[in-house]
């Protein structure tokens, strides 16, 4: 099979261009899922109805052929003990409407991502408490899922897992390392992207690229160039953005190009992180978000402490693949855990996560969490259209987001 077959690496972002389909948002809230539509000259967005998964959800991923929705629950957090987790299948139907397929399958801990290979035969889920590793389920020609298939309890899956990625050839499965930052009590943990042979399900060590050891190097996620082999790497920890070439699977050890990704890199605050990354589905830019929600309590209330909250892009050079920046923009909401593109390359639709106060003249103003809207031009550079805000109480948090085309 020829590895840069159109199939796109992340399904999520590939463009089909019958005039006939609708675009359909998915805003997930703890275990509330939010059908919006978007509008596919203006990007206005209109909501529909919203179905309840069993627990939070943590990731979803659609099929990359079939209209399929996989969702990825648990009633845990980060270093949190979960005891309800699943991966569910649902329809996506002509209205952008979801329906379950099938069981869901039960998970024995939380997955903190997931993504299903581009033959849509198996769905992959990735963990990293208490125990780090990948589950894989096959799937039904329907698209439902059945038992899992057995977990190889032997390989090293890394420090602190963070994503799971098929390459684009099918045969491979990258694991995003993110290892963990030094704190007053223990040393710095070495990030590493690990691959690993993927046939027919089944599971075997590969490879493992951890630059200067790994130290230094906290990769939260990867996106892949639709038809050269690069791959772009966000760096969480030290807010950096990576391009490593590959051939037949084999990353070179070193990154070919690093980039920061701050309009101030030298003025880096408290919870400063780098989150989400995508390659527009045209192969022409890469987007990163940056991440901030540090604050200081003022008479009761959290307050925002400063730092930045914008999308990065770049231009990727189109013969060597080096990622040159060409904007900032920022959200007008904080902590963009993820964010979406529609599958046309035309909308990008950021989500933040919570509500936050800022200081204006007279008072505080509290920013809720929100959708952002963003037109993307012809440069790949993004021009603000509108924000959508997103009801959330407690505790509760906009933990994804994610667009398909519907017929």
């Amino acid at each position: 099979m020829n590895q840069f077959s159109p199939t796109r690496s992340d399904p999520m972002l590939q463009p089909i261009s019958s005039p006939t389909e609708r675009i359909a948002l998915y805003s997930a809230v703890d275990d509330t899922l939010t059908h919006f539509e978007v509008h596919p000259e203006t990007g206005s967005l209109t909501q529909h109805g919203s179905i309840t998964i069993k627990a939070k959800v943590q990731y979803a991923w659609k099929h990359p052929q079939l209209p399929r929705l996989y969702v990825s629950s648990s009633n845990g957090g980060p270093h949190k003990v979960s005891d309800c987790n699943h991966v569910s299948a649902f329809t996506i139907e002509c209205d952008g409407s979801l329906t379950p397929l099938g069981q869901d399958a039960v998970l024995d801990r939380r997955a903190v991502h997931m993504c299903i290979d581009p033959s849509g035969r198996f769905a992959i889920n990735a963990h990293n408490y208490p125990v780090c590793g990948l589950s894989v389920h096959e799937l039904n020609q329907d698209g439902s899922i059945q038992e899992k298939l057995p977990e190889v309890s032997h390989l090293h899956y890394g420090i602190y897992p963070h994503q799971v990625m098929t390459f684009p050839s099918g045969q491979h499965v990258m694991i995003v390392d993110r290892g963990n930052k030094a704190s007053a009590d223990k040393p710095e943990e070495p990030g590493a992207l690990r691959t690993y042979r993927f046939d027919n399900g089944i599971l075997s060590q590969a490879q493992v690229v951890a630059p200067h050891g790994g130290f230094g190097f906290g990769p939260r996620h990867v996106s892949f160039h639709p038809k050269a082999p690069w791959v772009y790497v966000c760096d969480e920890r030290f807010n950096r953005l990576y391009m490593f070439r590959f051939k037949d699977d084999q990353l070179e050890h070193q990154a070919a190009y690093c980039q920061e990704i701050l309009m101030q890199p030298n003025l880096v605050r408290p919870r400063q992180i780098a989150g989400p990354i995508h390659v527009h589905p045209k192969g022409h830019v890469v987007y990163v978000a940056n991440r901030s929600d540090h604050s200081i309590e003022e008479n009761g209330v959290n307050v925002f402490n400063g730092g930045e909250n914008n999308i990065a892009v770049y231009q990727i050079n189109p013969e060597s693949g080096r990622p040159d920046l060409i904007q900032h923009i920022d959200t007008q909401s904080f902590h963009v855990r993820t964010f979406a593109i529609d599958p046309n390359g035309r909308f990008l639709i950021t989500a933040s996560i919570k509500p936050l106060s800022i200081k204006k003249e007279g008072g505080l103003e509290v920013i809720p969490a929100r959708l952002t809207v963003f037109r993307i031009l012809v440069d790949g550079q993004l021009e603000f259209l509108s924000t959508h805000d997103i009801a959330t109480t407690g505790h509760q948090m906009q933990y994804w987001v994610g667009a398909a085309n519907t017929v």
